[in-house]
């Protein structure tokens, strides 16, 4: 079972995400980052998988890890789920959907049209080497600690249960075949919340008196 070692905490992801904010791949660490969604997932991801008036986004198909192919699902039959988008998503969500609007135009009929959220600007699919190498570009220029493209799933899902969300609800979120597998992935995480649990207990009993 894979077990969490390298992650971001909330100042760290602010720093990355303000050097990555005019980066052309931006949306796609924004979706890593608010959603816990695979990179292929991310990758593969189309307009019409994302319901903007709702806020919702639908993982129906995926990027191979070579970028030649697309795959319909996900990594696991769980791994199709609906994911609910915070504001800030839907906002850059909006944005991107006008910037490739604008593309579309401007390269006319040779534009390559796949559906998709995050592609070059001629709409083909953004390989997965480029995707990590723009990634390390930017951590090294936001000069703050290297964690894999992969640990933006596992931040997202440590940022979730620091909140206090049920592990249910992120077990769903990541696409987890069951909350058991969450749980394993990052019991190591939860005894650190004890103490806060503990306080929370005192706080509330200490309110009654």
């Amino acid at each position: 079972m894979c077990r969490v070692k390298y992650l971001w905490d909330v100042t760290t992801i602010k720093a990355f995400l303000k050097v990555a904010t005019e980066n052309r791949l931006y949306p796609a660490f924004h979706l890593a980052i608010t959603t816990g969604m695979r990179r292929g997932e991310i990758l593969g991801l189309r307009w019409k998988d994302i319901d903007l008036e709702k806020g919702i986004l639908y993982v129906r198909q995926t990027l191979s890890r070579d970028g030649k192919h697309f795959l319909n699902g996900a990594k696991t039959d769980a791994g199709v789920r609906s994911i609910q988008l915070a504001n800030e998503s839907i906002v850059m969500l909006k944005k991107q959907k006008r910037l490739i609007a604008k593309e579309k135009l401007s390269y006319g009929p040779g534009y390559t049209d796949y559906d998709l959220v995050i592609c070059t600007s001629k709409g083909t699919p953004v390989i997965p080497s480029n995707l990590k190498r723009t990634y390390q570009r930017l951590i090294k220029e936001a000069d703050i600690p290297v964690i894999r493209f992969h640990d933006l799933r596992h931040t997202h899902a440590t940022m979730l249960l620091a909140q206090g969300v049920h592990a249910k609800v992120i077990s769903e979120r990541l696409g987890h075949s069951n909350i058991k597998t969450t749980l394993d992935i990052y019991s190591h995480i939860l005894p650190n919340m004890q103490e806060d649990a503990a306080n929370q207990i005192d706080a509330l009993l200490s309110n009654t008196k």
